[in-house]
């Protein structure tokens, strides 16, 4: 089958987004297919290139460009699912989150608020006419549900190189792996760590926008002793510090679905998680493979203190976490099956 895979061209923004299109398209031409990648331009400033954004996505056909006939079009992310084919499958990331669950129209303009219902409009009327729409987790499908009134099947996938994760002998301390910004809340983690009574070190790895304000924030409350802010990493440093840890810690804001959970329970890691993440519980059970607490610095401060005095028992909780793993049975094999399926 010719599949087109459509997805965004963000210049210098990598992220878990890029793993899942790299995923899906490695994963469907190992099974045989022959797939090519549309990346769309996209910019999430000033709001009218997001309305030129959509009226593009919507402006193409990809039926049969250039004489060649496509088989089958899978879009991953707004607006790509915008564009015309009989044979369209939306594999929905996540939408434009502004509009969505993240708008406040008590910090909003007139100008955003038009653009929002001009959104709304744009994801309404081209998620009904795919033929099929999967969510990339259970809380994006939510949201589609909530928002859109469309019904989306949830479809996980792994992460990047799954096979290479490992559980080495724990040392003290947890560590928090992801883009430094505003909804993956280090902030939280770095607050609680002026409450924590333990020695249990926090190991921050990373880059991104609040940077300079978490750098700031450690230096102000006086836990640089405690939290490590280490910068970005690669994989297999990565791979490194979670196969040593005592625990990951998680406590994003409404996460899409969230690699970290994956990752950790990869490494036989129990996951330190918030009750309003979003899509680590789907994966999170309190007190069996991780915790589930409130988004609070002293309460994550009490559970990084549990973690530090009940090494045996964090450990029993990393095991139950990687037997979690198993069970879900996530796998790309599964993914291109359903999404090649008739």
């Amino acid at each position: 089958m010719k599949i087109l895979v459509t997805a965004n061209l963000v210049p210098f923004i990598h992220g878990g987004a890029t793993y899942h299109i790299d995923g899906v398209v490695s994963a469907l031409r190992r099974a045989g297919h022959e797939v090519e990648l549309l990346k769309l331009p996209f910019r999430f400033s000033p709001e009218a290139d997001i309305v030129r954004a959509m009226a593009h996505a919507s402006s193409l056909d990809l039926v049969q460009p250039n004489g060649v006939s496509i088989d089958r079009v899978i879009s991953l992310q707004f607006p790509g699912y915008g564009a015309a084919h009989p044979d369209h499958r939306a594999w929905v990331m996540h939408q434009h989150r502004a509009a969505y669950e993240l708008y406040d129209p008590q910090r909003s303009t007139a100008e955003f608020d038009a653009l929002r219902k001009q959104i709304i409009a744009f994801d309404n009327a081209a998620l009904t006419r795919a033929q099929a729409v999967f969510a990339n987790s259970r809380r994006v499908a939510q949201r589609l549900q909530q928002f859109n009134g469309i019904d989306a099947r949830p479809l996980y996938h792994p992460p990047a190189h799954t096979e290479h994760f490992r559980c080495d002998d724990a040392l003290p301390y947890v560590f928090f792996p992801s883009r430094l910004e505003t909804l993956k809340r280090q902030h939280l983690v770095i607050e609680a760590a002026r409450h924590m009574r333990s020695s249990l070190k926090i190991v921050l790895a990373g880059d991104g926008g609040q940077r300079q304000a978490y750098a700031a924030l450690i230096e102000r409350l006086g836990v640089g002793d405690r939290v490590a802010l280490i910068g970005h990493i690669t994989e297999e440093e990565k791979r490194a510090f979670y196969a040593r840890a005592r625990a990951v810690v998680f406590p994003a804001f409404d996460e899409d679905y969230g690699y970290i959970t994956l990752e950790a329970m990869l490494s036989s890691k129990p996951i330190l998680t918030c009750v309003d993440a979003g899509g680590p519980l789907e994966f999170v059970r309190h007190g069996d493979n991780g915790w589930i607490e409130a988004p609070d610095a002293e309460a994550i401060a009490a559970r990084l203190d549990w973690i530090a005095a009940h090494p045996e028992e964090t450990a029993d909780a990393g095991a139950r976490a990687r037997e979690a793993w198993h069970a879900a049975d996530i796998s790309w094999e599964r993914v291109v099956q359903t999404l090649a399926a008739a």
